[in-house]
């Protein structure tokens, strides 16, 4: 007999952190029990439990989403126990908070930085020393290099789109944001696209870079499927608007192709 999706979704929640199935329908039992119904059935059952993306991937994804939109303290501390049963390590966690800065600030990094230390220090976990840079190039250099792997030529073009009105901004994008941020070789080329589609898809206000990152992420290798799988979980988390608003601009990527 084939399982419920209530039983998948059991069933896999509790693989990433033991107890929380009962713990969830306990606390919710006197106020709105079916909500815990259907973040079991709907939430692990139906979305997480789907074949299309792995649960590395896809917990990368949900943690970059909760810590870039704030406010949502004890879901970024559940699902970054859950990266961490899931295989995501302490140093890849820290790797995908300095890539939120970039699109949500320091104040988001920041806080999920503190929601990191916490979680880390109950599971007896830290990160280790990481060697963030292959080389001793310059910013500009590791910036430059960084955007012309994903999006050939866009180095040049972003610093002439602003030199009318902001030249230093186009400077701090390639020096900052990719030479200092971006081109940090301690997560995959894929988990860092990854990381920024999903912060960028959750946002629901940032689609032309999203269009960007998802062409940086086809291009890195991540499969049209694996991006679509992403984009369809951000709607348990950041409301079915947002991933349709996705969805619509991956189709003018994948079209585009």
């Amino acid at each position: 007999m084939d399982r419920t999706d209530f039983e998948k979704g059991w069933e896999l929640l509790s693989a990433m952190a033991p107890g929380q199935p009962e713990a969830l329908t306990a606390g919710l039992a006197g106020i709105a029990p079916d909500m815990a119904r259907l973040v079991i059935s709907f939430g692990y059952g139906e979305v997480l439990s789907r074949p299309g993306l792995d649960l590395k991937s896809r917990q990368t994804a949900t943690v970059a989403a909760l810590a870039a939109m704030g406010g949502v303290r004890e879901q970024l501390r559940f699902h970054i126990g859950a990266a961490l049963m899931v295989g995501v390590t302490p140093e890849e966690i820290v790797e995908i908070i300095y890539l939120v800065v970039v699109f949500a600030g320091f104040p988001a990094g920041l806080n999920a930085l503190a929601v990191a230390g916490e979680v880390f220090a109950d599971r007896g976990v830290k990160p280790g020393p990481v060697k963030p840079y292959a080389d001793q190039t310059s910013r500009r250099e590791r910036g430059l290099a960084a955007l012309e792997a994903t999006s050939k030529g866009a180095g040049r073009a972003v610093l002439e789109s602003l030199a009318d009105i902001a030249p230093a901004l186009g400077e701090f994008i390639l020096d900052f944001s990719y030479g200092d941020i971006i081109a940090r070789q301690v997560l995959s080329p894929r988990h860092k696209e990854i990381t920024m589609i999903a912060v960028a898809a959750a946002s629901g206000t940032m689609r032309p870079q999203l269009k960007v990152h998802l062409s940086a992420g086809l291009a890195v290798g991540i499969e049209r499927a694996e991006i679509v799988e992403v984009l369809i979980q951000m709607a348990g988390y950041a409301g079915f608007p947002a991933a349709l608003n996705a969805l619509s601009a991956a189709r003018e990527v994948f079209e585009g192709q």
